[in-house]
């Protein structure tokens, strides 16, 4: 009995025992986690935001720093252009230049005199003030084609304008005006914000002068295509801040009051404001526009290659461990990547120690530079082998386009250039006359006659074969013919596929 008390009493002890261990235990995975929540509350600490967001500041700096540019169009516009209804534009990212003839955001007319001439046009649009000597940077749609450009400072002084320069290919145009003294806008470093920054927009929306909105930078380096230039380069930053038709060649800033864009198209189902916005970053518009003002053109420098965006296909057979990058496809012979020791199936991952994880980055990184520019290319070769080459930029040089003449023969049709006859008898300005179809798919797939004249394809106007063909060889799938026939006001659109 003793024995089996004295057993039990040990077997009691040692159940104690663990109970206590169990407790101390449970009291020491408690304060872990207390100190792990402690250590996490103290680093979220460090990254969340001490101050609160004033855009005062900001506003106050850029607002004097936004002009209101007023372009006149004094050539008669043909009135099958008044895009009224937005469910005509078939593009989502529309222009925000609501008074460019043939990229409208809203309604537009040609009003007629009392003697039944035709008004000029006036479109209204934003610029930003650089210098306090009066040159003013805007986008090259809301000046390209005007005749007369004028204007009107946030305290509403006027001034006419002269064009220094224009770059079609980042959709940039440098203008002066004769006054001094005046307010800029500063330059910020378009490189080192973040997605997730606050921004502010100013412009003049709608005819409605100095309008600030605010937003973030919702993502960087966006190629959205709206460009179709060769060569064209786009690196948009991407924000959520309100902008409409008026905002073009307004400014984005920063909370300190800092350019770091040229806003110039939004994301939008009915050509207004829908969420998404697309600003030239800073660093582009800086290049451009020192080119402008001391060359009259902008100097680009050319690596020579054939280039587009890594991907984890491609990765996988190239048997590298990234799925970004730019894939080089092909090196020029004489190119400044040939020189350099670049070679076809070499991923670039940086450009002067700035990543570049797609084309557009890469695009505007080496549009920044001039020709005999030295570069240093971080590439990836044979898996993962990583070397650092440098490279002199060659002059950049646009090659003339080869037309697909075949394309008129396919369509089964020849088309001549209107005469100024043609003109008075269409009520048009420019286009294209079909004087003659034969088998082809405009005489198979469609009703149109020979004396129509074509006056866009797709929206995109054609006055020129030229512009015909680039116009139909730009596009994949469907074909939208817009033209009238003589004496005819009515507009008649045929379309098929191509």
């Amino acid at each position: 009995m003793r024995s089996f008390n004295k057993i039990n009493l040990m077997f009691l002890f040692l159940v104690l025992l663990l109970f206590q261990g169990c407790q101390s235990q449970e009291k020491k995975n408690e304060k872990d986690i207390e100190e792990i929540q402690k250590s996490t509350a103290s680093n979220l600490a460090t990254i969340s935001p001490t101050a609160i967001v004033d855009f005062k500041f900001a506003a106050k700096i850029a607002t004097p720093g936004v002009v209101n540019i007023k372009s006149t169009f004094k050539t008669r516009v043909p009135q099958q252009y008044d895009n009224s209804n937005q469910d005509d534009i078939p593009d989502p990212f529309k222009d925000f230049f609501k008074d460019n003839p043939f990229f409208r955001g809203f309604k537009f007319q040609n009003p007629k005199s009392p003697q039944g001439d035709s008004e000029p046009i006036i479109g209204s649009a934003s610029g930003v003030i650089l210098t306090a000597d009066g040159y003013i940077v805007t986008n090259n749609h809301v000046i390209n084609g005007a005749d007369e450009i004028n204007i009107t400072l946030f305290d509403g002084r006027s001034y006419p304008a002269k064009i220094i320069g224009t770059d079609p290919l980042t959709d940039l145009s440098l203008l002066k005006i004769d006054e001094k003294n005046l307010s800029f806008i500063q330059f910020g470093d378009s490189d080192t914000i973040e997605v997730g920054d606050w921004v502010l927009a100013v412009g003049n929306p709608f005819n409605l002068a100095s309008t600030v909105t605010a937003g973030i930078v919702s993502a960087k380096a966006r190629n959205i295509n709206i460009l179709k230039e060769q060569g064209a380069i786009e690196s948009f930053i991407q924000t959520d801040a309100a902008v409409n038709p008026g905002n073009s060649g307004g400014a984005l800033v920063t909370l300190e009051g800092k350019l770091i864009g040229i806003n110039t198209a939004i994301a939008t189902p009915t050509g207004v404001y829908a969420g998404y916005a697309f600003a030239i970053p800073v660093d582009i518009v800086k290049k451009v526009t020192n080119d402008l003002l001391n060359y009259g053109a902008v100097q680009r420098g050319a690596l020579g290659i054939s280039i587009h965006d890594l991907n984890s296909t491609l990765a996988k057979e190239i048997k590298i461990n990234r799925a970004n990058g730019i894939y080089v496809d092909s090196v020029m012979v004489n190119g400044a990547a040939k020189e350099a020791g670049i070679k076809a199936k070499d991923v670039i991952i940086s450009i002067d120690n700035i990543e570049t994880v797609s084309t557009s980055k890469f695009q505007e990184i080496v549009s920044r530079k001039r020709p005999g520019d030295k570069v240093k290319i971080r590439i990836i070769r044979n898996g993962n082998d990583e070397k650092e080459l440098t490279a002199t930029l060659q002059k950049y040089i646009v090659s003339a386009p080869v037309l697909n003449t075949n394309l008129l023969k396919e369509l089964g049709v020849e088309l001549v250039e209107i005469n100024k006859e043609d003109q008075k008898k269409y009520n048009i300005n420019k286009g294209l006359k079909v004087t003659k179809l034969y088998d082809g798919k405009l005489k198979n797939l469609t009703d149109i006659q020979v004396g129509f004249v074509i006056i866009s394809v797709n929206r995109r106007p054609v006055s020129t074969v030229k512009s015909f063909l680039e116009a139909i060889d730009d596009q994949k799938g469907g074909i939208m013919i817009e033209g009238k026939y003589a004496g005819n006001p009515t507009i008649y659109y045929y379309a098929f596929g191509i």
